[in-house]
């Protein structure tokens, strides 16, 4: 078997480098990596010790044969702050996605999961707007009135494997990966605080459910369905009757509701609850007090965690016998880029080997 070109440059744009910074370090010319990763001609074994240092990635990882997937078809309206992503951080992202994609396939294979509810395909157009769907989707996955409580659990149980991702320090919230053969993935950035981090989840979701190819209101419809999701109109009612929408309401209700002060105040302009005019104040008062930059820390929330890949991992350091060489093995990775990626703690190899199910 020969090593994949594929592979050499899914781990190079992974680590961020373009060719012509990997080339030196991997002691050939920019010219002849091309020719390698475009499968033109084949590396030498002393190229692969070279990747194997340079990438952090074992030699085995080089003769794999997965498909390797481009962004989702919604990358232009997926990314958020497009204009700060760079391209090398874009190839970056998408590598991680192929990785993390690669990981859950071999994972899955000791692992079954078994969800409860499933993923509707709902057309915005359809369904007469994001805030329709949006209903729907609370009804289709039972959602009793009020706020979610962890939304990311209820993603989990339809059948949506949430991870998380420094992105590398790119401007990106997060995005969604759905390949054949397995759960759609989504990915979000750990830098954010939890109130983005549910809406952004919101917001995936509604790709996933909405959007099955891209559409120039992608992104403002994805916006709407995860206000409506979070904040249904006929319940938040009645959190801004009779009350004077200010900072210290806005502060309350985030606790309570689990989403932004910003985003309070924009569902309670949509409502009619705000004027024009009382709403551009309020923002200007989150200018003086700085709160557009980072919301008061008393009125935080506790992040939500995914549950589903810890569990997957549990299985198999525990139930299965799995240690650090073991799925080091298993997933093509060293021990150190594992825990790193998903924030493990592991211990001394064992030999167990069964099939287990997990039921979300």
């Amino acid at each position: 078997m020969y090593p994949n070109g594929a592979m050499l440059r899914l781990a190079r744009q992974k680590r961020g480098f373009h060719q012509k910074e990997a080339a030196p370090l991997l002691g050939i010319e920019q010219p002849l990596l091309s020719r390698i990763e475009n499968g033109m001609t084949h590396p030498s074994d002393d190229l692969l010790l070279h990747a194997e240092r340079v990438y952090n990635l074992p030699k085995s990882f080089f003769f794999l044969t997965d498909t390797v997937y481009g962004p989702p078809v919604s990358v232009h309206a997926m990314w958020r702050k497009k204009s700060e992503v760079t391209g090398r951080e874009m190839d970056g992202i998408v590598a991680e996605l192929n990785i993390r994609a690669m990981h859950l396939r071999r994972l899955l294979e000791g692992v079954e999961l078994r969800t409860k509810i499933d993923i509707p395909s709902l057309d915005v157009d359809d369904y007469g707007g994001a805030d329709k769907v949006a209903g729907l989707v609370r009804a289709h996955w039972k959602v009793p009135s009020g706020p979610i409580k962890n939304l990311t659990v209820l993603a989990e149980r339809a059948g949506i494997v949430v991870m998380l991702s420094s992105m590398a320090g790119a401007s990106v919230s997060g995005v969604t990966f759905s390949i054949p053969g397995l759960p759609p993935i989504v990915v979000l950035n750990t830098e954010m605080p939890s109130d983005r981090r549910r809406f952004t989840l919101a917001h995936e979701i509604c790709h996933l459910i909405a959007h099955r190819f891209p559409s120039p209101t992608m992104e403002q419809e994805a916006n709407e369905f995860a206000a409506c999701l979070l904040m249904p109109a006929n319940d938040i009612r009645s959190a801004f009757i009779g009350r004077r929408v200010d900072l210290s309401l806005l502060g309350a209700l985030k606790q309570e509701w689990r989403v932004s002060m910003s985003s309070l105040l924009m569902r309670a302009a949509s409502l009619g609850f705000v004027t024009a005019g009382q709403q551009q104040y309020l923002f200007k008062q989150f200018n003086i007090f700085k709160i557009r930059i980072r919301e008061p820390a008393q009125y935080d929330f506790p992040q939500e965690e995914p549950t589903v890949i810890p569990r997957v991992f549990d299985v198999h350091l525990k139930a299965l016998g799995y240690g650090p060489s073991d799925l080091s093995k298993m997933l093509h990775a060293f021990p150190t880029d594992i825990r790193e990626m998903y924030g493990l703690s592991m211990g001394a190899d064992q030999h167990v080997r069964h099939k287990f199910t997990i039921i979300t």
